[in-house]
């Protein structure tokens, strides 16, 4: 009577063994047959002349407002255009312009908008475009540099250093994004009483009214040369 047991509880278990092995083969085949595709391997991104990607790309500024909260706004129009060598990222050069006029306040009362905007700060109407451009590249890491370059501003041009981190790109994609693409991130810091614009500074030792230091957050892609084909023409 025992040996019937044992065989029938071995007999159970081999066929239980079997049922799950069975169950995880068909939910493996399962989960293969409904996963994405792998993504290629992408081709590195040429050197060339490259263009902003304007849907992928921000440049906000962050400033004390009285000690209160810091202050978060943008610039909404913007171009720029990045000559690029992955090989050789110090001999790259930027050119960026910005529409002065487009500085977005969001919910700021109109009279403080005619004052950023008007000759209190930014006299848009007399310096419609502010633009920075690189002089210098200095890499500090594998994928991390500094930009040294000029800001014009307000009509006075200063020098102005970013930091900034190479994020990656590619020689494009075939029937989905045909160019190469490149992106970036960046930061930097002035001080707007540096290019006349001292209306509002706190006096010494005090947090009333608008901060001197503006900080910048800059995220950018750009899209260059077009991808090539493996015959070698452009696609």
């Amino acid at each position: 009577m025992n040996n019937a047991i044992r065989t029938a509880s071995r007999r159970l278990a081999a066929s239980s063994v079997a049922i799950l092995l069975g169950v995880y083969c068909a939910m493996s085949r399962a989960a293969d047959a409904s996963s994405p595709p792998a993504m290629p391997v992408m081709a590195a991104p040429p050197a060339g002349v490259y263009q902003i990607d304007k849907s992928h790309a921000s440049l906000q500024l962050r400033v004390s407002h009285m000690g209160f909260s810091t202050y978060t706004t943008r610039f909404s129009h913007f171009d720029a255009t990045l000559t690029f060598d992955p090989g050789n990222l110090p001999a790259s050069k930027l050119v960026a312009t910005v529409d002065a006029a487009s500085l977005e306040m969001d919910a700021a009362p109109k009279m403080c908008t005619d004052i950023v905007k008007g000759p209190q700060f930014l006299d848009t109407n007399k310096f419609p475009k502010i633009v920075f451009r690189s002089e210098k590249i200095r890499m500090t890491g594998a994928k991390s540099f500094e930009i040294l370059g000029s800001l014009d501003l307000h009509g006075v041009t200063r020098p102005l250093v970013l930091t900034g981190t190479y994020n990656g790109g590619y020689a494009g994609m075939p029937d989905m994004d045909p160019h190469a693409r490149v992106g970036f991130s960046a930061r930097g810091a002035f001080k707007r009483s540096d290019f006349g614009m001292g209306y509002g500074v706190p006096a010494p030792g005090t947090t009333m009214g608008v901060g001197d230091l503006i900080d910048m957050s800059i995220e950018v892609e750009f899209t260059g040369p077009p991808l090539r084909t493996a015959a070698g023409s452009p696609h």
